[in-house]
């Protein structure tokens, strides 16, 4: 990390700790230029600058959209290719090379961003009791303020180590405030273990901090949209529960897959009646409206943690719309996602899944099951309504056209080297309104961190781990792929009759229902199948003038054991003697 941290502001206009619009607390906070740099003094001398230094840790909150040199952390998996040759995981995560520059925001940028944040967070923690109180606050909402900053505080360092966890593994944890201009973590060489780091450390900072945040009614306020709340740490707290129960960390952390599942219940059993899965007029439109609706004004009832961004306009999704439309095509979508796709009378296009939640594939095409109905030359017709509200295939409407992959036409065209790779677009995430009338509309996109199906997905992978196909994981399922058009019901499928055969069902539906936002990563390393599912090759299609379509390899990819884990940042390695991480 830097030896020199400034303690950064936002524009003062806010007068007070209540705010009176959601635009001005995070979606005006977000991403803007401090105006101003203070001593820590100055900071923790006044409540209404700590207030606006404590909400500056809300920025260390990251967007998954082309976050990482303009592309997606799902396109360094099995789901997608970034089409453009610049994309930062195309010239490292995807060729296996994990110092290059191009993946730095991802890959060694990652630490310091974090540290910082973690430094914030403990700032909070250990100085708030020394700040004057504001005069314009009675005691007991001065106590109640503290105590809530505290535990927003204690629950965003828990966030930043959990995703610090998932890159490095467990390094150190700092709970003091340290020196700015020192050596930093010097000091702290040791690295824990994965029960200290994740078990006693973050999952007990979320169990602890819940009771003192913002209750369910109170953080989903117009005013105070973004904030954390107490649904926001039980749900975090479920997720880690399920990552902990996995056959990568349940031996080390001795989480059971009992516990996992009972920490989804108790969230489904507290907060559940406040939460539900977005719904439309049709399949497409509920799935769009889970993904781009806000809580606040739009009543999307399924986001539960999410980054509160302000509003975004052509610039913000060019880099990821087709050539056709006038992007730059971006992040693609495999034939290995697209495959995943239920029929939509809920029968399997493909006779098994492997561990990865994949088809079973000979070459670049699976066994297809007869049954099904489904067939290569009319490869989109009846599947799962996920497919058509998350990829842009051939032939679908889009924007101002319709999507033509055809080598020369519309989306293909001669010469761009920019035109899909695989033969796919996304749409998940990409708000079509933005389009409209040439390019001049706008709109919000929130990056969401937990929505309400996945809490589902946790509950029925934990409870099939105890007990193998049941009601109770049938229920959960049936009611994400019914909300996705499907017909059928799970229990009546005859090939999902055994623990093994269902697991690898529940991560493809995973896979498919979270897709692009940044799940497959480490989903596939917490179930030990990374080196199967991230170094596979990524399949492609082509389609001809008649609209033959032919299956092909798009890109190899490397994925070696020793990238479960991120090297060490070299900076930080040579600086600290920190223990690098195995083969690095």
């Amino acid at each position: 990390m830097k030896k020199t941290l400034l303690y950064s502001i936002f524009a003062l206009s806010i007068a007070s700790a209540t705010l009176t619009s959601c635009e001005d607390m995070f979606g005006g906070f977000l991403d803007k230029q401090p105006s101003n740099e203070l001593t820590g003094e100055e900071v923790f001398g006044d409540w209404n600058l700590m207030t606006q230094f404590h909400y500056d840790t809300y920025n260390f909150l990251r967007h998954g959209a082309c976050r990482i040199n303009n592309s997606w952390l799902d396109a360094a998996t099995d789901l997608a290719e970034t089409s453009y040759a610049t994309g930062g995981v195309r010239t490292t995560f995807n060729i296996g090379n994990y110092y290059g520059s191009g993946g730095s925001a991802e890959l060694s940028a990652t630490w310091e961003h974090y540290y910082r944040g973690i430094r914030k967070c403990n700032m909070i923690i250990t100085r708030i009791e020394d700040v004057p109180k504001n005069p314009d606050l009675t005691e007991d909402k001065h106590l109640e303020y503290k105590t809530n900053y505290i535990s927003e505080a204690r629950f965003l360092r828990a966030w930043f180590y959990w995703e610090l966890f998932l890159r490095y593994g467990p390094i150190p944890i700092v709970t003091e405030v340290l020196d700015p201009n020192g050596d930093l973590l010097s000091d702290y060489k040791i690295r824990p273990t994965i029960k200290e780091y994740v078990v006693d450390f973050i999952l007990k900072e979320l169990s602890e901090c819940e009771n003192g945040l913002m209750n369910y009614a109170d953080a989903s306020a117009q005013n105070l949209a973004g904030r954390i709340g107490q649904p926001m740490a039980r749900a975090l707290y479920s997720r880690i529960m399920l990552y902990m129960a996995s056959p990568r960390y349940s031996s080390e952390s001795g989480v059971t897959w009992q516990q996992a599942a009972d920490a989804a219940k108790g969230f489904i059993d507290t907060y559940g009646s406040n939460y539900a899965l977005m719904q439309g007029t049709d399949s497409k439109t509920a799935l769009t409206n889970a993904w781009l609706l806000t809580p606040y004004t739009e009543s999307n009832k399924e986001m539960i943690f999410y980054r509160n961004d302000g509003t975004i306009s052509w610039s913000g999704i060019s880099n990821d719309t087709p050539v056709g439309e006038g992007g730059n095509g971006g992040l693609c979508p495999s034939q290995n996602l697209v495959d995943m796709y239920d029929m939509i009378d809920g029968s399997s296009p493909f006779q098994e899944y492997d561990q990865t939640g994949a088809p079973v594939y000979n070459g670049v095409t699976p066994a297809i099951n007869a049954s099904s109905g489904y067939s290569d030359a009319n490869m989109w017709a009846n599947r799962d309504g996920r497919l058509a509200a998350s990829i842009l295939y051939n032939g679908i409407s889009w924007g101002g056209g319709v999507i033509n992959v055809v080598r020369g036409q519309r989306d293909n065209p001669v010469g761009n080297a920019n035109a899909t790779p695989t033969g796919y677009y996304v749409r998940k995430y990409i708000p079509e309104t933005i389009l409209s009338a040439n390019h001049s509309g706008n709109s919000r996109r929130l990056w969401t961190i937990i929505r309400y199906a996945e809490i589902l997905l946790n509950y029925a992978e934990a409870v099939n781990e105890v007990q193998g196909p049941c009601q109770e994981v049938y229920d959960q399922l049936d009611l994400i792929r019914h909300r996705a058009g499907i017909t059928g019901n799970v229990a009546d499928r005859t090939d999902l009759n055994t623990k093994e055969k269902m697991r690898n069902f529940i991560r493809k539906e995973r896979t498919i229902e979270l897709a692009f936002e940044e799940h497959r990563a480490w989903d596939v390393r917490r179930w030990n199948v990374a080196e199967e599912a991230l170094g596979r090759d990524i399949i492609g299609i082509d389609v001809a003038t008649n609209g033959t379509i032919t299956r092909k390899v798009a890109q190899k990819r490397v994925f070696q054991k020793k990238m479960y884990l991120y090297p060490i940042p070299e900076g930080e390695y040579w600086k600290t003697g920190i223990e690098n991480n195995p083969e690095w």
